[in-house]
């Protein structure tokens, strides 16, 4: 069991290469800083082609994660699972006859967070999820472990702008809510037919072009005495609120 959800870590120049042009999935590429030589040109052209992340560190944070110690400036983390795209997640709504339910999310950094999501996802019935490729957490093993097999089941779709893939699935039909505090009791609000739920990054919520995106903002009601939920605890709230309603109709 542990193998299927262990990603890759590739090392060296022929091998980040050839994952590349084989068409292996690269959440990230980590390059050595100043090492522009004609090879890892030809890398980088490789990962901005797959619009990969590139970060560039010294040499010693390389040598740090290297497992062979040969990694001649590159190391490239390739994902425990394949990436849907967006169409699959509605074909999966129109194949169950059902209208969307999708969890988008907004720059999630902890991988325990995406796969508590991914598995809350599963649980309520939404037909998949969407990620940034910039600035969050891929499908790492972790990540993998965490959804207790809800990736055998549920898509995950990887996107290059959040606020343009939101706009796309308004003319699919769907409506949009948010999770922020500054919102309307989720409890007011109409959660019922095809919706986009979206969940924002640990600290900083949903990002302002985002929410400008979304028709709806939701709050949870608290009673405690500290002011936020964990992400992937909101997700769960919000999401069986959606499952409520639209059990209810």
């Amino acid at each position: 069991m542990e193998d299927k959800f262990q990603e890759s870590k590739v090392e060296g120049r022929n091998a980040v290469l050839e994952a590349f042009r084989s068409g292996r999935v690269v959440d990230k590429l980590f390059v050595q800083e100043r090492c522009e030589d004609g090879p890892v040109k030809t890398i980088l052209r490789e990962a901005k082609k797959h619009d990969t992340m590139v970060r560039f560190v010294k040499k010693e944070r390389l040598d740090q994660m290297s497992d062979t110690g040969k990694h001649q400036g590159v190391i490239a983390m390739t994902a425990a699972y394949d990436y849907a795209e967006v169409e699959d997640i509605l074909e999966k709504a129109r194949e169950k006859g059902e209208p969307p339910f999708i969890l988008l999310l907004d720059n999630i950094e902890d991988p325990h967070n995406l796969g508590a999501i991914i598995r809350t996802a599963n649980l309520a019935g939404a037909h998949g999820v969407i990620i940034p490729k910039n600035r969050a957490v891929g499908l790492t093993a972790t990540v993998a472990r965490t959804s207790a097999g809800a990736l055998n089941y549920t898509p995950v779709a990887r996107v290059t702008n959040m606020a343009r893939t939101i706009e796309e699935l308004k003319k699919e039909g769907l409506w949009f809510v948010c999770a922020d505090m500054g919102g309307t009791s989720m409890y007011s609000l109409d959660l019922k037919g095809p919706i986009g739920l979206v969940i924002g990054n640990e600290g900083d919520g949903v990002s302002r072009m985002v929410k400008e995106k979304c028709d709806f903002i939701a709050s949870i009601p608290m009673k405690g005495d500290i002011d936020s939920l964990n992400a992937s605890v909101a997700a769960g709230v919000l999401a069986f609120e959606i499952v409520r309603q639209r059990t209810m109709e």
